[in-house]
């Protein structure tokens, strides 16, 4: 804000800076872009017709445009217009997405990161295969940015463009914090399958927000339920209650942890050449710092009904250390993994989807047990292997999975 300018958004790819300037003369649009010429008239058009949603019939808009997409232009006039002083016309007809809720049992064995700042983010992330979509309001985003960045991500919730039939996920700022509670207020309209709670250290945390989320649904007609909540465990506290906290509301899904925040709290400093030596011993695998944390999240999700989701991987060029931290994860317990960057998608999902020899073997065993129980019997071996109704139960799962049957 410049005294009579107000302004949002970025100037970067697919993405544009609006700027409202107070004026008595009726409102004029105008528009700065590369392609000016073949969309010109669509972009004037957009930001006039949130400039009507608003009231704002006098002053001008100015759009710096460089290939945003309507639903960016549209965020960005509307932010403009809404520090400025603007409050949304109570008879515009209300955006509904068409979005159902999602089923609690579907997979979700990678969820990726998008900065709920980067449009250009967003424009294809349907298409890369991630089971989850987690728009990110808090560590992506500086301070300066949320209120753009949340009233971006509702307009991209809210035309569902290109997003397939993912599961829309918003990760937003703690509720303990500034932001948490306006996050809630702008994308809970916008019906995301799912909300994410960062730096979760407690069941009261999960409650508050299960009952922000309830008076919101609530308030714009949405069933009361429908959207889902995956905690974050990211602190020693945090871990410490993650049985209270995977147990505190029925919207909870999966319970997921942040090794990162998780390590810097505990006051965690993996060993290096600088402190005398290469790394050995036990400390030589990365991440053991954090085993006995992911151990207890994943016994404190199984117990409550369900799923533990592991961390992201870090470093995005070692595909050779994602799978090992995958099949780590996977042999732990969890159902799946964090990712921050599409390339790292058909890793995860390899890792984590049975292999066709262990789909083999678990055919085997059911096909066993099913004639085994025909004659009355409770109890078998194949191969070996003592098989009893959970192996059995256990083996029908993994082929489930294997099927990709929800």
């Amino acid at each position: 804000m410049e005294g009579d300018r107000f302004i949002a958004g970025a100037a970067a790819k697919s993405d544009c800076l609006v700027t409202y300037v107070r004026g008595n003369a009726p409102m004029a649009v105008v528009v700065r872009s590369s392609v000016g010429a073949l969309f010109g008239k669509a972009i004037s058009a957009t930001a006039l017709k949130v400039a009507a949603e608003f009231g704002a019939t006098a002053g001008s808009l100015q759009v710096d445009d460089d290939g945003a997409l309507d639903g960016t232009v549209a965020a960005r006039a509307e932010a403009a217009l809404r520090k400025a002083g603007f409050a949304r016309n109570p008879t515009a007809a209300p955006v509904v997405p068409a979005r159902t809720a999602s089923p609690r049992s579907r997979f979700r064995r990678t969820r990726l990161y998008l900065p709920g700042d980067q449009p250009h983010l967003a424009a294809n992330a349907g298409l890369f295969g991630a089971d989850c979509l987690i728009f990110d309001l808090e560590d992506a985003v500086v301070a300066e940015r949320k209120f753009d960045t949340r009233i971006l991500v509702r307009r991209t919730l809210e035309e569902s463009l290109m997003l397939g039939d993912r599961e829309i996920v918003v990760r937003i700022n703690p509720l303990a914090g500034p932001y948490g509670r306006d996050d809630l207020s702008e994308i809970v309209r916008a019906r995301p399958h799912a909300v994410t709670l960062p730096k979760c250290e407690s069941a009261a945390d999960v409650r508050a927000a299960d009952e922000e989320i309830s008076a919101l649904e609530e308030a714009s007609g949405i069933e009361r339920g429908s959207i889902f909540l995956m905690p974050i465990i990211e602190t020693a506290a945090g871990v410490l209650s993650s049985r209270e906290i995977a147990q505190a509301s029925p919207r909870n899904v999966a319970l997921c942890f942040g090794r990162e925040d998780f390590s810097r709290d505990i006051g965690a400093v993996a060993p290096s050449a600088a402190a005398g030596g290469a790394a050995t011993g036990a400390f030589a695998t990365k991440g053991v710092e954090s085993l006995l944390a992911r151990q207890m999240i994943v016994l404190a999700a199984r117990a409550s009904g369900i799923e533990p989701l592991d961390s992201v991987f870090a470093d995005v060029e070692d595909e050779e250390g994602l799978f090992r931290s995958c099949v780590e994860a996977r042999a732990i317990g969890f159902a799946g993994k964090g990712v921050l960057h599409p390339l790292q998608i058909p890793i995860v999902m390899k890792a984590f989807r049975p292999t066709e020899a262990e789909a083999a073997r678990a055919e085997k065993i059911v096909a066993a047990f099913a004639g085994a129980a025909a004659e009355g019997r409770g109890a078998i071996s194949v191969d070996g292997q003592m098989v009893d109704a959970p192996v059995a139960e256990k083996a029908r799962a993994l082929l489930r999975d294997y099927r990709e049957e929800d």
